[in-house]
């Protein structure tokens, strides 16, 4: 059974940081590009970043280029996502997925909301 488990988001006021993790179990992690979405109430979902199965590469939305981090830990089966310099518009549930060798997204957590107070 897939399981992609996010923790780590809160309140945080603006100016702040988070690190969400993901936590994954019933794929061959290691062999899988990963990547990270948010959707904020009222809008459609969004890409932040992505990252491949070794690490080696990795891309941001503009939005979030110079202030979040991408990460893994194939030994440990998790992705993370560093936030710094969280602004009020961060402010969404995030979601990580798997990537499959199709390139679409096919497995997804349950999210974890990011609130960001101005």
């Amino acid at each position: 059974q897939v399981q992609l488990i996010e923790s780590g988001g809160g309140l945080v006021q603006a100016g702040g940081s988070l690190r969400l993790s993901c936590a994954a179990s019933g794929i061959s992690f290691s062999n899988y590009a990963m990547g990270w979405f948010r959707q904020a109430p009222g809008k459609e979902r969004e890409f932040v970043a992505a990252i491949s199965w070794n690490g080696g590469s990795t891309n941001y939305a503009d939005s979030v280029k110079g202030r979040f981090t991408i990460s893994r830990d194939n030994a440990k089966n998790t992705v993370y996502l560093q936030l710094n310099s969280l602004k009020p518009e961060d402010t969404a549930v995030y979601y990580c997925a798997r990537r499959n060798g199709a390139g679409k997204y096919d497995y997804w957590g349950q999210g974890t909301q990011v609130t960001v107070s101005s």
